[in-house]
């Protein structure tokens, strides 16, 4: 088989050569195109030259280039993957900085409160145009895979708004499954059935069954409890387990940022989180991790190149769905995975044009979704506040209505347990003031906003949160690596 796939954020280097290796898992896809873009002209390169390496150690006559012209990128492609970061960790550690003070602390930031909400800004007018390039360039009836967060609010827009063929890809149903597998004791997570069903990042495992054996609310609480790592690591979605009846797909660390009730007060964040690994609630843990990685990988560069010139082994291919979806479409090896796309009445009590996260099976007829389920009604409800606030959210980024965007933010779970209205508008402002050049469709309010901060009366604090840690450096890192080493 021979077509082209456009990558776009293909800077993200770690990320994209897992999509890249699972392609090239695949028997068929040895003849493919594989066109890299990104504004960074330096991450191409570093990325190209792992494919490169990686292509030239296996034999494949593969073909990789690297543009940062996106649309000269994305001309004749079938298949189009985007995982941008717009606005890079610069813009990123302002939706962390500037709600801590006004008392709002997030660990990730990167799907609702009000972080996920400016990201979601940010992102969306650059996705509407990656759409109305796929439109005019891209092979006829391409297909718009994206990894991108915040994953409902872009997929959202791409569908509403950009008209194109869009289904949003994320890996927490996986990484959800694999942890009940291992608590129950299986040998591996294939011995696990499930259905998750919700919304991105708050998607819940309504049907658990081990080797056929339903499993039960009370015996996969006790699992928890018994289990000396996760009993300790997640802690609130233990306790959001036993007070729904369902288990989240989400880590302790995101889940808490979307409900109103673990990270309101400072002095009871601790209670819920820990902090073995940034992941499970650290304030702005994410942006922690992610702000090291960048710099390993671009001090490890050399290893990270060398490591590509190895054989490629099938049996390693990872969970993420992209190439199994593909696979799926090209051969007509059926794929079961759990995939977000628009509701129109997969899940009978959430709203018909919210963006919804469930199982799908996938042939060469498409993505086929398996419709008529019904949540738990506590998850619903839970679902159906996030999704009113995506709705708020993307209607605002395409319109640039900054009153729209305060009223989303406004009615936030997280948010609203925490900053009065006062605060919020004033948040806004301040948020939209510092990411200005990342927010077009906000020119026309950014004099205004300014204006009204000058003159505020509201107060703020210095505050760096609940349960802050310092970036480690580089030799900080080696030290840490070599010690597990020598544990190992």
């Amino acid at each position: 088989m021979s077509f082209k796939i456009a990558i776009i954020g293909a800077g993200s280097v770690g990320f994209t050569k897992k999509l890249f290796t699972d392609l090239l898992c695949v028997p068929e896809f040895r003849d493919i195109e594989v066109a890299l873009t990104d504004i960074s002209q330096h991450n191409l390169d570093m990325i190209r030259a792992i494919l490169e390496k990686i292509v030239e150690a296996n034999g494949f006559p593969v073909k990789v280039t690297a543009d940062t012209d996106r649309r000269r990128a994305l001309e004749g492609a079938k298949y189009i993957i985007s995982c941008v970061r717009v606005g890079g960790l610069e813009a990123y550690a302002d939706d962390i900085r500037i709600p801590l003070k006004y008392g709002i602390d997030q660990c990730v930031g990167d799907t609702i409160c009000a972080g996920g909400i400016l990201y979601g800004q940010r992102n969306i007018p650059v996705i509407l145009d990656f759409c109305k390039d796929i439109r005019e360039v891209a092979a006829p009836g391409a297909k718009f895979l994206n990894y991108a967060n915040p994953m409902a609010m872009n997929t959202w827009a791409a569908i509403e708004y950009g008209k194109v063929d869009t289904v949003g890809l994320c890996h927490g149903v996986q990484h959800g499954a694999e942890q009940i597998a291992e608590i129950l004791g299986a040998k591996s997570v294939s011995e696990l059935d499930y259905i998750c069903s919700g919304i991105n990042h708050q998607t819940w495992f309504v049907d658990l069954r081990l080797n056929g054996r339903k499993i039960g609310k009370e015996e996969l609480v006790a699992a928890f409890e018994a289990h000396p790592v996760f009993s300790q690591q997640e802690k609130l979605r233990i306790d959001v387990l036993k007070r729904f009846g369902v288990y989240s797909t989400e880590s302790n660390g995101h889940l808490s940022e979307y409900l109103p009730w673990y990270r309101k007060r400072p002095e009871e964040i601790a209670r819920w989180i820990d902090m073995s690994d940034w992941i499970h609630g650290e304030t702005g843990g994410y942006l922690r991790h992610s702000t090291e990685t960048r710099n390993w990988f671009e001090t490890e560069f050399p290893q990270f190149l060398a490591s590509a010139a190895k054989p490629i082994d099938p049996a390693k291919r990872s969970n993420e769905h992209a190439s199994h979806i593909l696979e799926a479409l090209e051969t007509g090896r059926v794929y079961r995975g759990h995939f977000n796309v628009k509701n129109n009445g997969v899940i009978t009590n959430l709203p018909a044009d919210a963006i919804i996260e469930s199982p799908g099976f996938v042939d060469r007829f498409g993505i086929n979704m398996v419709s008529g389920v019904t949540l738990p009604e506590a998850c619903a409800a839970t679902c159906m506040a996030s999704i009113n606030v995506q709705r708020m959210s993307v209607h605002a980024a395409v319109s640039g209505d900054i009153d729209l965007l305060k009223l989303a933010v406004l009615h936030d779970p997280l948010v609203g347990a925490v900053a009065t209205p006062e605060e919020v508008w004033q948040m806004v402002d301040e948020m939209v003031v510092a990411q200005a050049r990342w927010l077009p469709q906000y020119a026309d309010a950014v004099p205004a906003a300014k204006e009204r901060l000058a003159k505020s009366s509201v107060k703020t604090r210095d505050w760096a949160g609940a349960a802050r840690r310092n970036v480690r450096s580089i030799e900080e890192l080696r030290a840490e690596k070599s010690a597990l080493k020598k544990a190992v």
